[in-house]
């Protein structure tokens, strides 16, 4: 059966299945490619009928990238976790005087990479704390050190929340910033800080960090330079689920007028160790829907991800039928999700990540951060 064949072929199973359904007008807005409203993604919360949800964020997902699903070779450095901030969310963070604070070394950051570099890693992903004494040349340091000794390894490295912080240290504007580390080879942002948008979550749970509008800002500035970033949502504490279609309208709405996200990662909350622990973990249902559901509201974007180092490989590779075409990476040496209750590896090996998009099914496809294919495993 051909490709465009067997897509006629799903689409009209997909028909079959939901002809019946509650979600039926939706999916003729899916077929006919017409953009879902605010209402829709609250009707799909709302919605008990997770298979039905994940049967058309299934249909979008081939239409987009078939039945491939990228991987990459990657290692995570996380150089501080001294923060000015202190969120209630996070359990990560430490100030200066805690017994288990820590400041790693250029030297130690580049021994960090080095020991990742003959497993042929493509990507080094950092993200830390806001120290309140390194100064932002010790980033500029670090990142053009990092990329004369691994030239061909890409740089995803600091948030938009980091992004605003070297502003206020350096004086410098967000576009100087981010021209600054650009020059000495920052290659990408990742998604994180975004949380959830709504300012009345935010003033509750992390009242230090910077704004909804100012990520969105920072972001806007980055895809106009040519920075490309991912996109995340914290979910599962004390937002709506109303807030969680405004959050991924606004990101949607941004794409648009840029283009420069590559992914969007929901983020699974673990309350484990933070001043939210009264909360639960979130559910499979709730990831899988979310995941679906981002992949039916975000139309224009290529790759939703399943971090899998914060639900799991088993339900990563479940996630596969339900809109994700991306579960992330080897990793190494994750310690945020760790420091809040994860009860995954740190870690997973490129034969076992092949092994479990195989075993669902699927292609697996190394990718590098753009998204260029390094390899196809048939």
């Amino acid at each position: 059966m051909s490709e465009k064949s067997s897509s006629v072929y799903q689409e009209r199973t997909v028909q079959n299945f939901l002809k019946d359904g509650n979600l039926s007008d939706i999916f003729e807005k899916i077929l006919v490619g017409e953009r879902l409203s605010r209402e829709d993604g609250i009707r799909l919360y709302q919605s008990d009928d997770l298979l039905q949800i994940g049967c058309l964020a299934d249909l979008v997902k081939q239409r987009k990238t078939g039945n491939y699903v990228y991987f990459i070779n990657n290692r995570h450095i996380n150089p501080t976790n001294i923060c000015i901030n202190r969120c209630k969310f996070c359990a990560f963070s430490r100030d200066k005087k805690d017994l288990d604070a820590y400041t790693m070394s250029l030297d130690e950051i580049m021994e960090a990479a080095l020991e990742s570099a003959p497993s042929g890693i493509t990507e080094l992903h950092i993200v830390g704390g806001l120290h309140p004494d390194l100064p932002f040349t010790f980033y500029l340091e670090m990142v053009k050190g990092l990329r004369k000794a691994l030239p061909h390894v890409h740089i995803q490295a600091f948030t938009a929340v980091e992004i605003d912080y070297f502003s206020r240290i350096s004086g410098l504007s967000t576009e100087g910033v981010l021209r600054q580390l650009k020059d000495v080879g920052l290659g990408s942002l990742p998604g994180g800080g975004a949380e959830i948008f709504s300012e009345r979550a935010r003033k509750k749970a992390w009242k230090k960090k910077i704004s909804g509008s100012r990520w969105l800002e920072i972001m806007r500035t980055a895809h106009k330079l040519g920075v490309k970033s991912n996109a995340t949502m914290l979910y599962g504490h004390i937002e709506t689920i109303e807030e969680r279609v405004d959050h991924l309208i606004r990101l949607r709405s941004l794409q648009d007028e840029t283009g420069g996200f590559q992914a969007f990662i929901p983020l699974a909350f673990h309350p484990k160790n933070t001043e939210l622990s009264r909360l639960s973990f979130t559910t499979g249902r709730d990831d899988l829907k979310t995941l679906a559901i981002a992949r039916l509201m975000l139309d224009n974007f290529d790759h939703i991800k399943a971090f899998w180092i914060m639900i799991g490989i088993k339900l990563a590779q479940i996630s596969l039928a339900f809109g994700v075409d991306d579960i992330d990476g080897t990793i190494v040496e994750e310690k945020i999700t760790h420091a809040a209750g994860a009860e995954t590896p740190e870690a997973i090996s490129k034969s076992a990540l092949i092994k479990s998009i195989k075993d669902a099914g699927r292609t697996p496809v190394e990718r590098d951060t753009v998204y260029n294919i390094l390899k196809t495993y048939n």
